[in-house]
């Protein structure tokens, strides 16, 4: 059996010059096709390509606009022939009128880095806020983790500015610092935050939060943000199958707490809405960056302190250690046994005696025995 040939697609680009120019959103094209505004986004920027029957409907689709779009281009009219006629003889200017200049077409400007980061940041804190929140239940975390991702992608930025989703980059990199396990060592992981006024967006949020991290992450990835499952394999760093299981397990996990979010469609409105709810606000681009850099300052000091210590401990050590090896003197340890010397004080009569019994005796000793026959 011999699999049909895929349908071939126009690159990225045209395929959204196609969208832009019968004036549809990418929520609209997303509709007529069956997939997610999302999923429409990373066609379009050539991360992924459709596959499947997904493939079919994109392709006859794009090549229904392409058509819609040749029957309303104009067409060209006829060049008219070149006729010969008498040059006209050259007419003398006037002195005090002057000629217009053509005007040149302005060139587009390119952003600064800060521009751009400015403009990134504004375009995506408040849905990453939202979305972090979703994995915490925490307000002032979801803020604070997209504040760090941030300034994580200022230090960065020349690699994440040619990423070919920077997005992606800061939301995976806020998402690692939200779910890290040392919050819960933060004396502010403590003390609860006030949970959400409505009954069902606080059921929904402790159904969350009671899912293991990975699950939670892949379920908010895939019904909330809209990510294809390939796509949210390849943020949470795991295969395909793994990621397919997990997404199974969490909805399930949902659904035996809240049976009307059986529906994927129902869950990832009900997720939108309880983000949407919540009055989550980021800060302003400039304090973000300002504080990167502020971070960046403080850790490059702290690196030049400790390297100075480091070197003057050890030209210390040089200076001071010995350059030879002195055997270490043994300790003195008390006799047991023996008895305390007494000091000496006057002698006896019977030592006097003994005294002067000895000083008058020969000093060579007694005289020598002989054998003697009696």
């Amino acid at each position: 059996m011999t699999r049909s040939p895929a349908t071939p697609l126009p690159p990225p680009k045209a395929r959204r010059r196609l969208r832009e120019t019968a004036a549809l959103t990418q929520t609209q094209l997303a509709d007529r096709v069956g997939v997610t505004p999302a999923t429409v986004r990373a066609w379009e920027s050539g991360r992924t390509t459709p596959r499947g029957r997904k493939r079919e409907a994109y392709a006859k689709l794009l090549k229904t606009l392409a058509e819609e779009e040749t029957v309303r281009a104009p067409e060209p009219e006829p060049e008219p022939e070149p006729q010969t006629e008498a040059k006209p003889q050259p007419q003398p200017e006037p002195q005090h009128q002057s000629q217009p200049q053509p005007v040149a077409a302005p060139e587009p400007v390119a952003l600064t880095p800060a521009q751009a980061f400015d403009a990134l940041y504004a375009f995506s804190a408040p849905a990453l806020v939202r979305q972090t929140f979703l994995l915490t239940g925490r307000r002032e975390q979801a803020r604070e983790s997209v504040e760090r991702a941030f300034q994580a992608a200022w230090e960065h930025w020349p690699e994440v500015a040619r990423d070919r989703d920077p997005v992606g980059w800061v939301r995976a990199t806020a998402y690692e610092y939200a779910l890290s396990p040392w919050q819960r060592l933060r004396p502010r992981h403590r003390h609860p935050e006030p949970p959400p006024a409505d009954p069902g967006d606080r059921t929904l949020l402790n159904a969350l939060l009671r899912l293991p991290p990975r699950h939670r992450r892949t379920l908010v990835l895939y019904d909330g943000v809209g990510l294809d499952l390939p796509e949210t394999a390849a943020e949470t760093e795991a295969s395909t199958p793994a990621t397919a299981n997990r997404l199974l397990r969490a909805r399930e996990a949902v659904a035996g707490r809240l049976p009307a979010l059986a529906d994927p469609q129902v869950l990832h409105r009900r997720l939108a809405e309880l983000a949407s709810n919540e009055r989550l606000r980021a800060a302003e681009p400039p304090t973000v960056r300002r504080g990167g850099e502020r971070r960046a300052r403080l850790r490059t000091r702290a690196a030049i302190a400790f390297t100075v210590a480091l070197i003057g401990t050890t030209a210390l050590t040089v200076r001071t250690a010995p350059t030879h090896y002195e055997p270490p003197v043994s300790p003195g340890q008390a006799v047991r046994g023996v008895p305390q010397r007494v000091a000496p004080g006057a002698l006896s009569d019977e030592e006097l005696e003994l005294r002067q019994k000895l000083r008058d005796q020969v000093q060579d000793g007694p005289e020598r025995l002989s054998p003697r026959l009696e």
